[in-house]
């Protein structure tokens, strides 16, 4: 996956913001993995992967429904962009 921006989060966020509560911890990692193989792909073929994009973390949440963005002090929002750092995180432990 490409180096990761503020836009990369909050897209993903609003990606997860969009999807059931339910859903949203398996939306993350796919979004991940997603971004992952579109890097991969991009490195490979010199274009970019033609469901998840040039390989950030943006181009992959932008395949999917995104909520518009809200104030950052939205309680559900927040717990999203949570989710995507935290999901961040526990990639770069591996």
């Amino acid at each position: 996956m490409r180096r990761v921006l503020h836009g990369d989060v909050s897209t993903a966020a609003r990606a997860l913001l969009a999807a059931t509560p339910g859903s949203r911890a398996a939306l993350v990692a796919r979004l991940l993995r997603e971004a992952e193989a579109a890097d991969r792909f991009r490195g490979a073929s010199g274009r970019a992967h033609p469901l998840w994009g040039n390989g950030s973390l943006m181009s992959a949440a932008m395949a999917y429904p995104r909520a518009r963005e809200p104030y950052l002090d939205d309680r559900e929002y927040a717990a999203c962009l949570v989710m995507v750092l935290e999901g961040l995180i526990a990639r770069a432990e591996v």
